[in-house]
């Protein structure tokens, strides 16, 4: 199904956030709460939302939960917002089950990372991507380089390689090298996208299509102020906004991880009732409730 947002130079809508399962006290897929949740980022001014990556906690969830939660998330928001399935594992047959179930749900995008923990040679990894986008039918793909989390780096030949393939269109970058990014946006077609919160702007500064953030689930509004400040040349605007949201930044993405900082958010908002994560992330302690408290105060986010 193609985005309601598409476009060529941003294929997937340019503020999206990496979107939190919500889980019920007893740990179970809450689909009522996500949808509130889902419902409450495009109000917030994201256009696009990652339904089931590292942030939703995909590790811990099943094909058929997947399967609930993106046709829910559609449900919800699909009609305005850029819908995006996460798919990618270490199991190139399990990641073609997921992009198959998300075609047929008709989401809007699939988000694929490198293999993590087996690192497979460059060429495997091709291999996996294309398996990926055949079992897609065709649904657009944004590569997801995060080296930090999965060993392996997408290395430039690989990237001139898979640009070739109709499906691949964009590429989420966390490996937090500005000239290597650059290099990407000179020599390939695909869009790049901020990965990390705290060089949102240095990405978008140099021609990032938008960002895909964790803090978005309460910044979003400012973070679509900001591509708007570097879309109009006004980097002062920019640089103010950047430097503003600096506590939230470090104290969401900083001292733990991100599912629970984000979860932390939403319900210091009011938007989300349980901060149940799964294992192995541990309960959230009331020490990371203040940290996160503190840093929405900080950026005047707190109600």
């Amino acid at each position: 199904m193609t985005s309601p947002l598409a476009s060529s130079s941003a294929p997937f809508g340019r503020v999206l956030t990496a979107m939190v399962t919500p889980f019920s006290a007893d740990g179970k897929l809450d689909l009522d709460a996500a949808q509130k949740v889902a419902s409450h980022l495009v109000d917030l001014g994201n256009d696009g939302i990652v339904v089931s990556g590292t942030t939703g906690e995909s590790p811990t969830t099943t094909v058929a939960e997947d399967g609930e939660l993106l046709r829910a998330i559609l449900d919800a928001v699909g009609d305005r917002a850029t819908v995006i399935a996460g798919v990618g594992t270490n199991d190139t047959r399990h990641s073609v089950e997921l992009a198959e179930q998300a075609a047929r749900a008709g989401a809007h995008g699939l988000l694929l990372v490198t293999p993590y923990y087996s690192k497979p040679p460059q060429h495997g990894f091709v291999l996996h991507v294309e398996a990926v986008a055949a079992a897609g039918d065709g649904t657009p793909i944004m590569l997801y380089d995060i080296p930090g989390r999965t060993g392996m780096t997408i290395a430039e030949d690989t990237y001139l390689t898979l640009d070739r393939l109709d499906e691949v269109v964009a590429v989420k970058d966390a490996v937090a090298d500005l000239e290597r990014g650059a290099w990407l946006l000179a020599n390939t077609g695909l869009a790049l996208y901020s990965g990390d919160d705290s060089l949102n702007l240095a990405w978008l500064s140099i021609g990032a299509a938008g960002v895909v953030s964790v803090v978005g689930h309460a910044a979003a509004g400012r973070y679509r102020r900001m591509v708007e400040a570097v879309d109009a040349g006004d980097l002062a605007e920019a640089r103010r906004l950047n430097l503003e949201l600096v506590p939230l930044v470090r104290a969401m993405m900083t001292h733990t991880q991100g599912a629970m900082t984000a979860k932390i958010a939403l319900h210091l908002r009011g938007v989300l009732d349980s901060l149940a994560v799964r294992p192995p992330l541990p309960p959230i302690e009331e020490s990371e409730i203040a940290m996160v408290r503190e840093g929405l105060a900080a950026v005047g986010l707190l109600d």
